[in-house]
């Protein structure tokens, strides 16, 4: 868990296909070290915002033990846009032109079927937190966003949290808030140590372990025309987000519960 985070960049070298299922079409590429990823774009709906939350909802997981795919940065170059027959993807390419996002693709693996499939109390639990914490909106029985691959369950696709950024003028309304939408979702059966998950999330999230999470959200993902706030600032805001729900995290674990 005290391992520093080192996130590789690769070049993308092949489109392969659409995921056609996301909101935000992604697609499964190829790379420069020969690896197959689903690719995050940029020029997607929620743009560089669904990024930051990816790679920073991804590597809380990672922190907390969770299994989560290979994050990695993808450098995208403009001929790909070039060669595409259909619009709406040509579109989607030429608006990514520069770094996105990728995880490592798990070939074979099958979405996760609460009906079918089972999971432990602590990993349940641990989850269920997590995305309390950071506000996910999108892990419920209609798209779990979790996969099964080896008989292992996997935490993908974070893309939905931290919805306060998104409006960076109100974002210190949020920092008391709970989260009501907690009862929505899918693992709630099965978080019955939320109490537990509680120690270990304070545990694992230390001050430097979040520092080093904000400091990989590259600068660029930052940067917008439409915004007043400077990225330094937004970095603060992030640490300053994570601190008060940490500090509030036993009315989370309440609020969780009750709605168990």
């Amino acid at each position: 868990m005290g391992k520093t985070i080192d996130v590789r960049t690769v070049n993308v070298v092949q489109y392969i296909k659409p995921l056609r299922e996301g909101g935000s079409m992604p697609a499964i590429v190829n790379a420069d070290d020969d690896f197959l990823y689903v690719l995050k774009f940029r020029g997607a709906g929620q743009g560089k915002k669904a990024l930051i939350s990816e790679l920073m909802g991804g590597e809380l997981a990672r922190t907390l033990g969770l299994k989560v795919p290979e994050l990695v940065f993808m450098n995208l170059d403009d001929s790909f846009s070039k060669t595409e027959p259909d619009e709406e993807i040509q579109d989607l390419l030429k608006f990514s032109v520069g770094l996105n996002l990728g995880l490592h693709f798990l070939s074979g693996a099958i979405t996760f079927d609460p009906l079918v499939n089972t999971v432990d109390a602590a990993t349940a639990s641990k989850i269920v937190l997590l995305d309390s914490l950071v506000s996910n909106i999108d892990r419920t029985v209609k798209n779990t966003n979790l996969l099964s691959w080896n008989n292992e369950l996997w935490v993908i696709d974070n893309g939905a949290s931290f919805y306060f950024h998104h409006n960076w003028a109100l974002y210190k309304n949020h920092l008391t808030r709970t989260f009501p939408l907690i009862k929505d979702h899918v693992l709630l059966p099965w978080a019955t140590q939320l109490e537990t998950a509680a120690i270990e999330i304070k545990e694992a999230f230390t001050q430097e372990r979040l520092e080093e999470i904000i400091a990989l959200i590259p600068e660029d993902w930052l940067l917008d025309e439409a915004e007043a706030m400077h990225p330094e600032a937004m970095r603060q805001a992030y640490m300053e987000y994570f601190q008060a729900k940490l500090a509030m995290i036993d009315k989370l674990v309440k609020e969780a519960e009750d709605a168990r």
